[in-house]
C-alpha cells in the first residue's frame, strides 16, 4: 500500500482519482452517462477538486432502480463477487466487485487493523454476519492481511462465543456494539471475565453512546474500543477507524472523498457542524460512487490528530438523516437522547423511546434501565433529572420510566430503540 507523506500528496491522489473515476463511470456505465448528461456535465469539466460540486448526487433509489447490477462500470466477466446491504425492503441494493476492488478493500481494512494495533500476535474473534452482508468477508480478509488469526464465529450463539473466547484465547473481538454488550453481560453472568484475554474491541454498524462504550469496556476488562465505519456501497466495513487517541475517525481519503453537507440544502456545513456524509470513490472499478448520499450524520474534526496520522478525521456516526423523528413540531435525532442519557449517573446504557398518540396529542415515553448496581430509592431523582435535561436540551416533554437492569431486550445485531406507534 502506498505510503502518503503529506497533505499535498493526498490532494494530488484525490484529484487524479476523481478525474479517473468520473471518466471511467461516464464511459462505461449507462446510468452515469445518462445521469451526467442530464446534469450537463462530463469528464472534461473536472479540472480540480472544487469541480466535484458540479457533479449530480447519487442516491439509494438509483441503486434499487438499477437492480440487479446498478452503477455497473465494467463488463460482467470482470465481476468476481457481489454483496448486498442488510435490512433493505423491496429490491436489494446489490454492489459488484472486481478482483482489484476486493484487494483495495482488503488493503485499507488492513490499515484499519494496524491503526487498532492488531498484528500477527493477535487472535481475532469475528462475531459479525457472513454471506451477502459485507461485514464477515471484510473483517476476515483484513485480519488475514495483517497476519492475525481469524476466528470466524459469526453473530449470535453466545455459548460458542464464550467457549472460543476461552479456548482460543481471543485477544480482539469484532462485532456490533449491541452484540458486544450482550456478550459482555453474559461473560460477567458466567463469571468468565478473569478467564478471557480480550484487550481490543472493534465495533461498527450502529451508533454507540459513551455510557454503552464504558459498560462494554468494563464487562470485558479491555483496554481499547474502536469504532470502525463502513457501508456496503463503500466496499463494506473498514473505510475509517479511530486511533488509540479516540478523538475522531480517521478516514482513508486516498480511497474516497468525503463531503459533509446540510441534508436539506445539500450545501457544505462549517467544520464542527453536523451534516450528512456524501462520498465519492477514487479507485472503485465495478460500482463507483459519485457524490453518494449515505444519510449518515457526522461532523468534520479539523486540525492534526495527536497520533500523527496524515489522514483527516470525522466524528463518530451520530445517526442517520432518515432516522429523524418529528415530535410536537421538534426535529429529534436518537443520538441527542443518547448524549443526554450518557451524562446521567445511576442508569445503564440501554433505553427505549415509545411514541404514542393519545386523544389527538403526541406523547413520548422514555424507558431507561437502572444501573446494575443502582439503588431503586434513587429512581425518582433520576427520573426528574432526565425529564429536566430532555426538556432543556431538546425542548420537548417526556415521561420517564426507570426499569430494572436487564429488563429491556438485548440484540446480537442492531438494537432497536425508537418505537413510533403514532
Amino acid at each position: 500500500m502506498q505510503e502518503i507523506k503529506s497533505e499535498q500528496e493526498l490532494k494530488e491522489i484525490q484529484l487524479e482519482g476523481l478525474k479517473w473515476t468520473v471518466r471511467h463511470a461516464y464511459e462505461n456505465s449507462p446510468f452515469y452517462k445518462r445521469h451526467f448528461d442530464r446534469a450537463g456535465v462530463g469528464p472534461d469539466d473536472i479540472k480540480g477538486i472544487e469541480d466535484l460540486k458540479k457533479l449530480p448526487f447519487t442516491e439509494a433509489d438509483h441503486l434499487r432502480d438499477g437492480y440487479p447490477f446498478p452503477l455497473l462500470s465494467v463488463p460482467l466477466e470482470k465481476v468476481v463477487r457481489i454483496h448486498s446491504s442488510s435490512g433493505t425492503t423491496g429490491k436489494r441494493k446489490i454492489l459488484a466487485y472486481t478482483k482489484k476492488d476486493i484487494q483495495d478493500w482488503t488493503d485499507f481494512f488492513a490499515r484499519a487493523f494496524h491503526m487498532a494495533g492488531i498484528g500477527p500476535e493477535d487472535r481475532v474473534q469475528i462475531a459479525v454476519g457472513y454471506g451477502l452482508w459485507t461485514a464477515g468477508a471484510g473483517f476476515q480478509a483484513g485480519c488475514e492481511e495483517v497476519g492475525a488469526m481469524a476466528i470466524p464465529v459469526g453473530p449470535g450463539n453466545l455459548e460458542l462465543q464464550c467457549k472460543f473466547l476461552q479456548d482460543m484465547a481471543s485477544t480482539c473481538l469484532c462485532c456490533t456494539s449491541s452484540m458486544a454488550l450482550l456478550l459482555g453481560e453474559e461473560i460477567n453472568r458466567r463469571g468468565l471475565r478473569d478467564k478471557i484475554n480480550i484487550h481490543t474491541i472493534i465495533q461498527g454498524s450502529e451508533r454507540c453512546s459513551d455510557s454503552m462504550r464504558k459498560a462494554i469496556l468494563e464487562h470485558f476488562g479491555a483496554r481499547h474500543l474502536f469504532d470502525i465505519t463502513g457501508l456496503t456501497e463503500l466496499y463494506g466495513p473498514g473505510p475509517g477507524i479511530d486511533c488509540k487517541e479516540h478523538e475522531g475517525i480517521h478516514y482513508w481519503a486516498d480511497y474516497y472523498i468525503l463531503e459533509i453537507l446540510d441534508p436539506d440544502t445539500l450545501e457544505p456545513v462549517e467544520d464542527g457542524q453536523i451534516g450528512e456524509m456524501v462520498v465519492t470513490t477514487l479507485r472503485k472499478e465495478a460500482s463507483p460512487l459519485i457524490r453518494y448520499r449515505t444519510r449518515d450524520l457526522t461532523r468534520r474534526i479539523s486540525g492534526p490528530c495527536p497520533c500523527g496520522s496524515i489522514f483527516p478525521r470525522h466524528d463518530r456516526i451520530l445517526g442517520r438523516s432518515d432516522d429523524m423523528i418529528i415530535f410536537r413540531g421538534v426535529n429529534i435525532y436518537p443520538g441527542q437522547i443518547d448524549e443526554i442519557l450518557s451524562d446521567i449517573e445511576g442508569i445503564s446504557s440501554e433505553y427505549h423511546v415509545l411514541l404514542e398518540r393519545r386523544d389527538g396529542k403526541d406523547f413520548m415515553m422514555v424507558k431507561v434501565e437502572r444501573d446494575s448496581a443502582g439503588d431503586q430509592a434513587w429512581d425518582d431523582d433520576i427520573q426528574r433529572q432526565i425529564e429536566k435535561e430532555i426538556k432543556s436540551q431538546i425542548m420537548v416533554s417526556a415521561e420517564i420510566q426507570i426499569v430494572d437492569y436487564g429488563a429491556l431486550p438485548r440484540s446480537e445485531r442492531k438494537s432497536k430503540r425508537i418505537y413510533d406507534q403514532r
